[in-house]
């Protein structure tokens, strides 16, 4: 984890838990080097509407397939699609297979809306990236939403529309 991002949570007084593992970059890889970890562990999108330009970080349970279509309907945005790469780093100042929520605390001038999945957000304890996908940080939920109220980003907690589930025997 990044000593900037060490020394915030510090600050902020965030409790955590740091795992390392190696790279992960899908479903499967990440049960199969983080499945151990206790926790609602989150996958996360990286969204931009292209007709206003409004960022959203859209996470959810990570078993989860979000169906954009429906999500597209309930935030009333048809034109939104998956942001750039270059959006990605430049605003939440992360990689493609590393998105996660905490991206947030680097988001400084609040351009992005973050949604979360009711699931994630009342989970006992919540498992993301820390802006590394070599890393976890298994947070209580106290702390989580603490810390995500801490960053100053528009927060909305949805049910979110889902695809059939993914079928978890195939790992």
């Amino acid at each position: 984890m990044e000593e900037s991002l060490k020394q915030w949570l510090n600050n902020h007084n965030i409790k955590y838990v740091l795992h390392t593992h190696p790279a992960v970059f899908t479903v499967p890889e990440a049960k199969l080097h983080c499945g151990h970890i206790p926790g609602t562990h989150c996958k996360n999108l990286f969204l931009k509407n292209k007709k206003t330009g409004q960022f959203y970080l859209v996470t959810f349970p990570h078993d989860n397939r979000l169906d954009l279509n429906q999500f597209r309907k309930s935030i009333a945005a048809p034109k939104v699609r998956f942001a750039e790469p270059e959006d990605l780093s430049e605003i939440l100042g992360i990689t493609a297979g590393a998105v996660s929520p905490i991206g947030l605390v680097n988001d400084t001038n609040n351009k992005v809306s973050f949604i979360i999945d009711e699931i994630v957000w009342n989970a006992e304890e919540i498992c993301c990236h820390p802006n590394d996908n070599t890393e976890t940080l298994q947070i209580p939920r106290a702390d989580f939403q603490k810390l995500i109220r801490s960053t100053g980003n528009s927060v909305e907690i949805k049910n979110l529309p889902y695809l059939e589930p993914i079928n978890t025997n195939d790992y």
